[in-house]
């Protein structure tokens, strides 16, 4: 018998398995949530990552009892764009010249429901710069697929690194899930683990 009540992530997230994972949270189960994450007409960014992650958090929640259900959504915003997940090319070259020599934010919500729907969320903020991006720099990064479903056309844990000259605030943010926000908002629903 589970110690604890059991823990749900409403993600698809390989990531956020893996940030989990490394401070030792390990979902009891993984159960993706299917929403529609179009943003609304002149939605700004907080306000679509608080909608989104609330709404994946809800959805997974009332079909399982019992559970507590951790929901994330992560933006990547040029002042009041939001930037897609990218999952085309002509996409992802389009994120990477927007980025390129500029700061831009790295937002994500996290929403946690208790078993009894007890809910709390967090957003947290980070700053991301790129340095001026070459052609040839952003052909390159294209050429590697690693940009394929990441919000913004990049993974900071990956070849990106080498482009990226400042951050400003959590890392674990940038990669999906912001840990430290996260753990403290599962010990105040009365998540436990070791």
């Amino acid at each position: 018998m589970p110690k604890h009540t059991p823990l749900i992530l409403a993600s698809a997230s390989p990531r956020r398995l893996e940030l989990l994972r490394q401070v030792g949270i390990v979902p009891d189960k993984i159960i993706p949530a299917e929403i529609d994450e179009a943003p609304l007409p002149q939605e700004m960014p907080a306000a679509y990552a608080k909608r989104i992650a609330a709404t994946k958090a809800k959805k997974v929640s009332e079909e399982n009892s019992g559970f507590i259900v951790l929901a994330a959504d992560t933006v990547v915003a040029v002042g009041r764009r939001i930037l897609p997940k990218t999952e085309m090319v002509e996409e992802a070259r389009s994120c990477l010249e927007l980025v390129s020599g500029r700061r831009h934010k790295v937002l994500t919500v996290v929403t946690v429901i208790s078993a009894s729907g007890q809910q709390k969320a967090r957003l947290v903020t980070s700053i991301v710069q790129f340095k001026p991006l070459s052609v040839p720099e952003v052909e390159d990064y294209l050429v590697s697929g690693e940009w394929q479903g990441k919000a913004g056309g990049y993974a900071i844990q990956g070849r990106a690194a080498t482009m990226i000259t400042f951050i400003s605030g959590s890392y674990s943010n940038i990669v999906g899930l912001p840990l430290h926000e996260t753990a403290c908002i599962l010990r105040d629903i009365g998540y436990e683990w070791s």
